[in-house]
């Protein structure tokens, strides 16, 4: 019997784009919520490799230099500590690629990120279901009760928006 490949990490690059995609989709499935994701190469491409980006993303690849598993990520701060951390969105292993060690290795990527940049946080959300949590207090995660999650999408987005032009508020970049 054969041991699995360790996966290989490093940064994502375009050509892995339409593989991430793939594999936010699969996430969704996952997540019982296909319908929700509307994730396209275009929209992937543009936030990962504008000028200026705002979500950064590494990818766990395979012997083939094919993307198994991917962790996408944003800069988040924290007005307390006066430091930036990171925001995992997404992490997701394919199926086949589960067991070789690649999500350890993708939040060690971004764990070794947050310390040489001296972040003091790596921060995600987990769905209250999902089997990984054992696996995320075995590296010593905790999870985080006393905060909860608030979310502001669709008419109840736009009409709190709409106080805004309604009342005067500068909100130009």
């Amino acid at each position: 019997m054969t041991s699995p490949v360790i996966p290989t990490i490093r940064p994502a690059r375009p050509e892995d784009v339409p593989a991430i995609v793939a594999m936010v989709h699969e996430l969704a499935e996952y997540e019982r919520a296909p319908e929700q994701c509307h994730l396209t190469a275009e929209q992937l491409t543009s936030a990962l490799f504008s000028k200026d980006p705002a979500l950064f993303g590494h990818v766990a690849v395979d012997e083939h230099d094919e993307p198994v598993g991917f962790a996408l990520w944003f800069l988040n701060f924290s007005t307390w500590a006066g430091v930036h951390g990171i925001h995992l969105e997404d992490l997701y292993v394919r199926p086949a690629a589960r067991g070789t060690g690649a999500g350890r290795l993708l939040l060690a990527a971004l764990a070794d990120i947050c310390v040489r940049r001296g972040y003091q946080r790596l921060e995600w959300w987990m769905i209250d279901w999902n089997p990984a949590a054992g696996f995320y207090a075995s590296i010593g995660a905790e999870q985080m009760n006393e905060w909860l999650p608030y979310r502001l999408s669709g008419d109840a987005l736009r009409e709190l928006a709409d106080h805004a032009s309604t009342a005067g508020t500068c909100t130009d970049d």
